[in-house]
């Protein structure tokens, strides 16, 4: 395999574009564009907000354990373990959403939340970013802020247990791996 030389030589230009659907969640975008060779095409695009995920390390005397949330996804039916996370909103950092969305989904903030990486979800779709943070030891402060349609257990899963689930049974959201990835190589280099 041959890396590009980062010249642009592959990118492909919008020529037109109109959106097709809108949703509270998402738009669809259609888009015609024609390549570094001249040919077009019909493409589809989904447009969304950034999403922002926190993976809370809470280290303790007995081991280590992740804060984590579950709730039903309505995409899978299937209820689902996840890391805190959620819509980064319209003017709001992406650290700031997800010092938000770590209170509002269970309750616990930390005082040393470090950025571990942003990484686009589906680029052959998506243009949106996903970025994750690792959240050093948070501790319970108050009440959970939980939005209208929101029903979440918050827990402590010994760190060991979620690594080995992840992938599988309640663990199988990619977004989720992806975020233990990059908030394990960040603990990692501190």
């Amino acid at each position: 395999m041959v890396a590009g030389d980062g010249s642009g030589a592959l990118a492909w230009t919008t020529v037109e574009e109109k959106k097709v659907f809108s949703c509270p969640v998402f738009d669809v975008s259609e888009r015609i564009s024609r390549g570094p060779d001249g040919r077009t095409g019909r493409f589809s695009v989904i447009e969304a907000h950034d999403w922002a995920t926190v993976v809370p390390l809470v280290r303790r005397d007995d081991g280590d354990y992740f804060l984590m949330v579950r709730q039903y996804r309505h995409g899978s039916d299937e209820v689902s373990l996840e890391f805190p996370g959620g819509v980064v909103e319209d003017g709001e950092a992406p650290y700031a959403a997800a010092v938000r969305e770590l209170g509002e989904e269970t309750g616990w903030a930390s005082g040393n939340i470090i950025h571990a990486g942003t990484v686009f979800p589906n680029p052959a779709i998506q243009g949106n970013l996903y970025h994750v943070f690792l959240a050093l030891d948070p501790e319970p402060y108050g009440a959970r802020n939980l939005d209208e349609h929101e029903i979440v257990d918050a827990l402590l899963v010994p760190a060991d247990e979620v690594r080995s689930m992840m992938g599988t049974g309640e663990c199988r959201h990619g977004l989720m791996i992806t975020a233990l990835f990059l908030a394990e190589r960040a603990a990692s280099a501190l």
